[in-house]
């Protein structure tokens, strides 16, 4: 199968709250504090919370640039 480079490099809109835990380490009971701080932003699909991927990233670039 032939690889393009730009199906690479794309990102999803939203992950759900257990790919969130996977990717940043964080509990769950952490992650809906940030949510309920307005730190993450969701969307709600029915009864699935979707975590805006784009907040995600954002969260965890703030977070290593307030450490360093």
């Amino acid at each position: 199968m032939i690889e393009r480079a730009w199906e690479q490099k794309i990102e999803p809109l939203t992950v759900r709250i257990s790919t969130a835990v996977r990717i940043t380490g964080l509990s769950r009971s952490r992650i809906y504090e940030l949510i309920q701080s307005g730190d993450l932003e969701v969307v709600k699909v029915g009864r699935a919370t979707l975590i805006q991927y784009g907040s995600l990233k954002a969260l965890t670039v703030a977070s290593g640039t307030a450490q360093g």
